[in-house]
């Protein structure tokens, strides 16, 4: 039955938190005390895992108003450089690993921060680097975020040259008094021009990114917004509901002056989610996940997502970067100083961890498979030993009560509504 807020048409306001779940166990359990198991899967042998990597960019223009990310403005060049020679050593320490020596990347994701905050040169020596301790040739996917008024026509077809197969343009809205108020660095006119170097590239794949909710959005401006994003016609859409979690500029503001940040509720950002979604289908388009259409699902994958939510193996580089090796999750140094200190001294910079049970594995991949909209229980127990349908039996039978899905057997599947509150039908499986 649906919640009796939206039965009687009550707002459900964006309040402070974190919404969107990443992973399973959360960020909250992870501690210092299990740098010691992550260091042993560092040196264990290899899995049979897909071998994927992350590399952290935390450099920006600006830092958003919404945005909770490690990241930094206004630094030196000095630093830049300083930072980007880091990742390269960083590769190097973790490439020689025992876990990690001699394997096959199948992916590659540059995020960020503002990886296109990297000059040309940088990039190239990085590339470069990452290529002799790591090697993406037989990579299926190498993944690339780019702020658009960072990107220069040279930039772009670097970009191409040096083997990135997926862009993703950070888009987020077309209004430019949307973007100012939500601190963008970008304006509409940045995102034309980048889309037509990007275009003219020939990329394998594009990727745009919106915001639905941000402070100023009203339907007029969000269908203007979808409406332009059509005509870019990009491989596959990335649609998130603007939250508000704690570590935001605008949650500090909201705190200092006493008044509620004007983020559209739930309800709102439900139903331009779900519009942006029926315009897209119309022309083509296919739902990948609560936040993805894309054009030719048959082409068009995005391999970093799949293969980290059924439990591939992640190298993380960077500050605060995360991932995870041998079922065992990790996070790097959070802060510039202690990461680079850490790096700069031959060491792998991890300072936390969590070694989940063989249940909390399983249950990360229903967790995560659910935000595709389905899973796959056959394949699952086949993997872990245990029928997720049995398991959490009570969970499958009140999300099917309250009509969240379409069926439950051969395998659960979510109706279109309950694909776009996933977020908040997963704590339910938390335990």
């Amino acid at each position: 039955m649906i919640a009796e807020t939206e039965r009687t048409g009550q707002l459900q306001p964006t309040e402070t938190g974190s919404y969107f779940v990443s992973n399973y166990p959360p960020f909250a359990r992870w501690n210092e005390a299990a740098v010691p198991a992550v260091l042993a899967a560092f040196a264990a042998p290899p899995t049979s895992a897909p071998l994927g990597l992350y590399l952290h960019v935390p450099f920006c223009r600006k830092r958003c108003k919404f945005c909770y990310f490690r990241v930094y403005t206004d630094v030196s060049a000095d630093d830049v450089e300083r930072y980007s020679q880091a990742l390269g050593s960083e590769a190097e320490v973790a490439a020689a690993q025992p876990a990690v020596a001699g394997r096959t990347l199948k992916y590659v994701y540059f995020g960020g921060g503002t990886p296109s905050f990297l000059s040309v040169k940088q990039l190239e020596r990085l590339v470069e680097r990452l290529h002799r301790s790591f090697g993406w040739d037989a990579a299926e996917e190498v993944t690339f975020e780019c702020e658009p008024g960072t990107l220069s026509e040279p930039k772009v077809e670097a970009l191409r040259r040096l083997g990135m197969t997926r862009i993703s343009l950070g888009v987020e809205n077309f209004s430019d008094a949307i973007l100012e108020a939500n601190g963008r660095a970008h304006l509409s006119a940045e995102i034309d021009r980048a889309w037509g170097w990007i275009k003219a590239a020939g990329f394998p794949s594009t990727n745009v990114d919106l915001i639905a909710g941000m402070v100023g959005e009203t339907d007029e401006s969000w269908q203007r917004t979808v409406e332009r994003t059509l005509a870019m016609e990009p491989d596959s859409l990335t649609i998130y509901q603007m939250e508000l979690p704690p570590n935001t500029v605008f949650v500090h503001d909201a705190k200092e002056s006493g008044t509620a940040t004007a983020v559209a509720d739930w309800p709102t950002k439900r139903r331009w989610v779900a519009e942006a979604f029926d315009a897209f289908c119309a022309r083509g388009y296919s739902v990948s996940s609560g936040y993805t259409l894309v054009r030719d699902p048959a082409r068009v994958h995005f391999r970093y997502r799949d293969m980290l939510w059924e439990g591939s193996d992640l190298v993380a580089l960077g500050v605060a970067s995360f991932g995870h090796l041998s079922g065992v999750h990790y996070q790097n140094a959070t802060h510039w100083g202690d990461y680079l200190a850490a790096v700069e001294a031959g060491r792998l910079p991890i300072v936390r961890g969590l070694a989940p049970t063989p249940r909390e594995l399983l249950l990360r991949e229903v967790v995560l498979g659910l935000k595709r909209g389905s899973i796959d229980p056959v394949r699952l127990a086949a993997k872990h030993g245990v029928d997720p349908l049995v398991e959490w039996a009570p969970q499958w039978e009140s999300l099917a009560a309250e009509g969240w899905l379409d069926r439950t057997r051969p395998g659960p599947v979510l109706t279109r509504d309950g694909l776009l509150r996933v977020d908040a039908l997963l704590h339910r499986f938390f335990g």
